[in-house]
């Protein structure tokens, strides 16, 4: 994938949500030197500007070495807190104040799956995994698995619904 095409994957999908957008174009830029020696080098400057606006002044921690797949939403993103090591598949709905990330130091970090709905003030915290097709209801606290194909809320967080994986939820 090009570089234009790498830092405008998410684009579409933040459609009529320019914070969104903003902020997903500033992640993409910078992850696009998570595997790529030379361009962090020459990015070096931006990587840093990217830590300053993003993490200081918008308050939204999304290390640029986070492993994200395609269709990032970000809606409202201030409070936003995800580890490093956090895996998040494709078209992934994040929202504000929602933290991602271990339950102790130095402990492993969620693995999100596809097509993943989360709700605002969220923990999602351990070395468990979101299975594809989840929605996270505002306010769970997430610390055990999650089968694909539910709808889980609460604290701690309990499935409160299942469907037919050919079922297409739609949740904003």
């Amino acid at each position: 994938m090009n570089y234009i095409s790498f830092i405008t994957q998410d684009w579409s999908t933040n459609r009529k949500n320019t914070k969104g957008r903003i902020i997903a174009i500033f992640f993409r830029t910078a992850n696009y030197c998570k595997e790529r020696r030379l361009a962090s080098i020459i990015l070096f400057p931006y990587l840093a500007f990217y830590r300053l606006i993003v993490e200081w002044v918008l308050g939204i921690e999304v290390p640029y070495l986070t492993s994200i797949d395609t269709g990032l939403k970000i809606y409202h993103g201030q409070a936003l807190v995800i580890n490093k090591d956090v895996v998040i598949g494709k078209n992934c709905t994040l929202r504000q104040s929602t933290t991602i990330g271990n339950s102790k130091q130095f402990g492993r970090c969620p693995v999100i799956g596809n097509n993943v709905e989360i709700g605002s003030n969220v923990c999602i915290l351990g070395d468990i995994t979101i299975g594809d097709n989840v929605i996270i209801g505002a306010g769970s606290v997430v610390v055990k698995n999650v089968p694909s194909n539910s709808i889980v809320v609460g604290n701690p967080a309990k499935v409160i619904k299942t469907f037919n994986s050919s079922l297409k939820l739609k949740a904003s």
